[in-house]
């Protein structure tokens, strides 16, 4: 089944003259085949450049409004892909939207650690980056009926919703493709990075951190465990973040003594990733981590669709020292959105630690007879 995704449409719409267009997302989400999509559709002369190509780099290497004008021509409409692996991309897009008229660009990148080194600052007040994710649950249904996204959530829950997974016939394929973009892809990125060398301390502590999906991680006992510092942890779980693997949430608190607010919670951009990594992909009924994997869905797939509506909202975990807690707060113009994840039928009541302090708040149980209403 091939989906179309948000951005199809809308991508037309957010690029500018003058502009760069940065579209960020892991490696294998569908980046390339969208901005194909978009190039097919489009009336306008496009320049198509992949920056894993060494033609591109030599092209480009010449830095000068002279050098770009003879490479474009007539063309105002540049794409580059994976740009984060041309030297200097950041003050060569500069260049070439100061001093080329009208002309549009659109990039991507696996690496937000990358790109914002690159382009941040050159392309200040020049771009605007938008994120593309594994296929959101909005983008599924368009294209399915109720009764097919209840039938496919069991896997989606397993194996996430890589693009291509769609095109796998049974549960073997998915899973040693699952472990291919791990092994191949997500390790290889974080492992160019400068100084990162550990391998193993790598694997196990984004095995950790699937362990304790939706749970709060404490960095010092991380570093005990693997015996390496706090500061090392934390350049990790960092740099899992910015090659679109992990993501964290901190915890909510006015200032509230009991409030646990030092910890974060970190969560797998896709259930499928934090499945391959500790290599877990049995059926749903047989699984003690059915919650974990509720709670990492839901959250992600909420962030999809608060992303994709162009809805901007501050979020966090609420937990005290007394073990009361709620799986997601949102905080929209002061207003605050409380909700708990239950994948199991029963009835959930607002803590009351919470609604002493926070009366004016909503609380929801999310389950599975109404999560299609808070994710899409």
């Amino acid at each position: 089944m091939e989906v179309n995704r948000i951005y199809e449409s809308l991508i037309p719409q957010f690029l500018k003259p003058n502009k760069v267009l940065v579209l960020l997302g892991a490696r294998r989400v569908g980046k390339t085949q969208l901005i194909n999509k978009v190039i097919k559709s489009t009336k306008e002369e496009v320049l198509f450049l992949n920056g894993d190509d060494i033609e591109t780099h030599n092209i480009l290497e010449i830095q000068s409004t002279a050098n770009y004008k003879r490479i474009l021509g007539d063309i105002k409409f540049l794409v580059i892909d994976e740009a984060q692996e041309i030297p200097n991309i950041g003050r060569k897009l500069k260049l070439m939207v100061d001093t080329i008229p009208d002309l549009k660009v659109l990039i991507t990148g696996s690496s937000a650690f990358e790109i914002n080194n690159q382009i941040g600052e050159p392309l200040v007040g020049r771009m605007k980056t938008i994120s593309l994710y594994p296929i959101s649950q909005m983008e599924f249904s368009k294209q399915e009926n109720y009764l097919e996204t209840i039938n496919n959530l069991e896997e989606r829950l397993i194996f996430g919703s890589y693009p291509e997974l769609s095109s796998l016939n049974n549960w073997d394929e998915k899973i040693s493709y699952l472990k291919e973009i791990v092994n191949n892809h997500l390790l290889k990125d974080i492992l160019a990075f400068e100084g990162i060398k550990k391998r193993d301390k790598i694997i196990s502590l984004l095995q950790i951190i699937a362990f304790r999906t939706g749970s709060e991680v404490s960095l010092e006992s991380i570093g005990r465990d693997l015996q390496i510092s706090k500061n090392t942890v934390e350049k990790y779980l960092d740099l899992f973040s910015k090659v679109f693997i992990i993501y964290s949430v901190s915890g909510f608190s006015r200032n509230r003594d009991n409030e646990i607010t030092k910890m974060k919670k970190w969560y797998f951009v896709d259930n499928g990733i934090r499945n391959a990594i500790i290599n877990s992909f049995n059926p749903i009924n047989t699984r003690e981590d059915i919650g974990k994997l509720w709670e990492n869905y839901l959250n992600s797939e909420r962030i999809k669709m608060l992303h994709y509506k162009g809805k901007y909202v501050l979020d966090y975990f609420w937990r005290t020292h007394t073990k009361q807690e709620i799986d997601r707060i949102e905080e929209v113009n002061d207003q605050l959105f409380a909700f708990e994840y239950k994948w199991g039928k029963g009835k959930i009541k607002i803590p009351t630690e919470f609604a002493k302090s926070y009366p004016n708040a909503t609380f929801e149980i999310i389950n599975q007879e109404n999560y299609l209403d808070f994710i899409v």
